[in-house]
């Protein structure tokens, strides 16, 4: 009885560990949320799927290279005056016949079309391959743009929750001080407001704080009853922004856009030698053997069909003469295609180097910001904390104290603000550089 005692006891408390243990939420880190993303993110598996489907049809249109094999049977039923389709003779009376064949053709010569459809689908499946990357390079700046702004949100929480915590103890010693009848109703209501304020404040911020968070589950595909909480960010330094030149240069070397962009041209190159080949004669070989059974004669369906074999080999040439211009018109469209597709590396270069100036003059700009932020908020809270000093001894009034309090919230939030704007723009270039993102 006492080892089962101890059995149970033991296997109670491995529970409790267990149940404790499984509520531990996780704490995700920005590289926790771009894996996931990777592995789960709905667009990152449609620019998979595309890459899969071009590989199929790489393989199908290498597959246009072997020779095709169809069979083919019939069995026929004619009554009168006809042609017997197994000896060709001509009866007039019933026949019940059966035909049995294998036929198979290869192309020997198309033009060099074949050739040039296996080196355009490899480019094609290069090219989604970039794809595949572009939509995880996409992924990931997604990510990190949300989850610093769920960086920012959660602190401006914080900020939030001093502040009304701190109207509310003013709040108190106004009533306490307007019982006793040392301050006027004003300064009272004063007060009330302010702390009312700081209130709506900290339901607005905590509002932001839960959409921010929906969109980064939506972007890691995760449910809305799910809870993610994020890891806090490490001290957010003034880093070195490197030349606005270099970043561009190292971009233009490894970013999937714009080597997809060049792929596009050669896609569109091929093309043309391909609509060209039109022009050329298609050159094949062909090839059947097959076999029959008939009424007519009298022979047994097994001895007939042995009778009957009959095998064919034969080479056929179709020479284009005059298809109404459509191998012309379709050269022409290509050359269009070349032309836009070269239009479109121009416009993609132009789009990145705005992509990378923005974020070069923000991260500066959040840089210069970031200082300014901190020595005027350093400067302001110094103010605040004098001025509840004052209140405290009634040398200030409510007022002064709001309007002190509301001063040391903006340059707060002005920091916090070019703090987090600082951090996404640097790790921006970063990536822009082809390094990996850190927070």
């Amino acid at each position: 009885m006492k080892k089962f005692i101890i059995i149970i006891f033991t296997f109670l408390v491995c529970s409790i560990q267990g149940q404790e243990s499984t509520s531990i939420q996780k704490i995700w880190t920005l590289e926790d949320c771009i894996s996931y993303a990777l592995e789960n993110n709905i667009t990152v598996k449609q620019a998979e799927l595309q890459k899969n489907s071009a590989e199929t049809n790489l393989m199908a249109v290498k597959s246009s290279r072997l020779p095709n094999l169809t069979g083919n049977a019939s069995q026929n039923f004619t009554n009168g005056n006809s042609i017997d389709p197994i000896t060709s003779d001509f009866v007039s009376q019933q026949i019940n016949s059966t035909s049995l064949g294998l036929n198979s053709q290869l192309t020997l010569f198309q033009g060099n079309q074949i050739n040039n459809q296996i080196k355009q689908s490899k480019l094609l499946l290069d090219q989604s391959s970039l794809f595949e990357e572009e939509a995880m390079n996409d992924i990931r700046l997604r990510i990190t743009e949300s989850y610093v702004q769920l960086l920012f949100s959660k602190e401006n929480i914080s900020i939030a929750e001093n502040n009304l915590s701190a109207s509310q103890t003013e709040e108190q010693r106004a009533k306490a001080r307007f019982d006793v009848g040392s301050i006027a109703i004003k300064d009272y209501t004063d007060a009330q407001s302010q702390t009312a304020t700081n209130k709506y404040a900290l339901i607005t911020a905590k509002n932001d704080y839960a959409q921010q968070l929906l969109t980064l589950k939506q972007l890691l595909e995760l449910q809305p009853s799910d809870t993610l909480e994020i890891a806090e960010a490490d001290s957010v330094n003034m880093s070195i922004i490197p030349s606005l030149d270099v970043v561009y240069s190292e971009a233009f070397q490894h970013l999937p856009e714009i080597n997809a962009s060049k792929v596009n041209i050669s896609v569109a190159e091929k093309e043309l030698d391909i609509v060209k080949g039109g022009y050329l004669p298609t050159l094949s070989l062909n090839g059947s053997i097959g076999s029959g059974y008939t009424s007519t004669r009298d022979f047994n369906f097994t001895d007939q069909l042995d009778l009957n074999l009959n095998q064919r080999v034969g080479l056929s040439i179709n020479v284009p003469i005059f298809n109404r211009n459509k191998t012309k018109a379709e050269v022409e469209n290509a050359k269009i295609n070349i032309d836009i597709a070269e239009l479109e590396l121009v416009q993609d270069e132009k789009d990145l180097y705005q992509k990378i100036e923005t974020a070069w003059q923000n991260a500066t700009a959040a840089q210069g910001q970031m200082q300014a932020a901190e020595v005027a908020r350093n400067a302001a809270s110094e103010s605040y904390r004098l001025a509840q000093k004052q209140y405290e001894l009634g040398a200030l009034s409510t007022t002064d104290l709001v309007i002190s309090q509301n001063i040391y919230t903006n340059t707060e939030q002005n920091y916090i603000q070019a703090k987090y704007l600082s951090l996404l723009y640097t790790q921006l270039l970063q990536f822009y550089q082809g390094n990996e993102i850190k927070i």
